[in-house]
């Protein structure tokens, strides 16, 4: 099965952090399972690093491929219907990045792997 990753959870399991729940480790260290990091996660991780809120991710940033790689994850790109979906939502959630994470999950039919709840207003299946 196909699961989406949130930055967040992207980030916790990258630099091993604890607050990564046990549920999401074990979806994820499961090799049956495909999990999914979403391009818009890298643009949301290199803007908060440039805004200078994310000083650990500089060592990611050099090679954000060959870490997702080594991790054993696959891209998943946003698309135009990604892109139309995430902005069309009539909810007043602010973040874009949430936004098309929402929209990504919904259209590959895939859970996102998130402690924010608050994107269940989308329809998406959250897992944390």
């Amino acid at each position: 099965m196909a699961f989406l990753l949130d930055t967040h959870a992207l980030l916790w399991w990258l630099f091993d952090d604890p607050k990564l729940s046990t549920n999401a480790r074990g979806v994820i260290l499961d090799p049956g399972n495909d999990i999914l990091v979403s391009s818009i996660s890298a643009l949301e991780i290199a803007t908060k690093h440039r805004l200078g809120k994310l000083d650990s991710a500089a060592p990611l940033l050099q090679d954000f491929s060959s870490w997702m790689v080594q991790a054993g994850f696959s891209e998943l790109p946003v698309s135009i219907a990604h892109a139309t979906r995430a902005g069309s939502w009539p909810q007043p959630h602010r973040d874009p990045f949430d936004r098309v994470l929402a929209a990504q999950s919904l259209l590959e039919g895939a859970p996102l792997i998130s402690r924010n709840a608050t994107l269940a207003q989308f329809g998406v299946t959250l897992l944390w």
